[in-house]
């Protein structure tokens, strides 16, 4: 009865593979099934990166201005204040999370 049971082991191991990988394939983290999680996802990195394009351009137009070549003395004034932490008397000062 073991002899013929030894036979079909190789069958059974192989069927065992083909589900498997079959059932990876539709749920697993690349799947079939996941497409939309995966193109939701997606759309939310592709708006981060545009967002993020934006603001290092606001900080390069800033950092330019900040050079010995264009130096902006609003924006230095600006910088030093914030940093030291002072203000003018008349100034108003309203904190940011920045």
């Amino acid at each position: 009865m073991l002899a013929r049971l030894r036979s079909y082991i190789p069958t059974a191991i192989l069927a065992f593979l083909i589900f498997y990988f079959g059932f990876q394939a539709l749920t697993g983290d690349r799947g079939l099934l996941s497409r939309a999680q995966r193109n939701a996802t997606l759309q939310e990195k592709s708006t981060e990166l545009v967002g993020l394009a934006v603001q290092r351009q606001d900080l390069e137009r800033r950092a330019q201005l900040l050079r010995d070549q264009g130096l902006s003395v609003e924006l230095l004034d600006e910088r030093a204040r914030s940093l030291l932490g002072l203000a003018d008397p008349r100034d108003y000062v309203i904190r940011t999370g920045r």
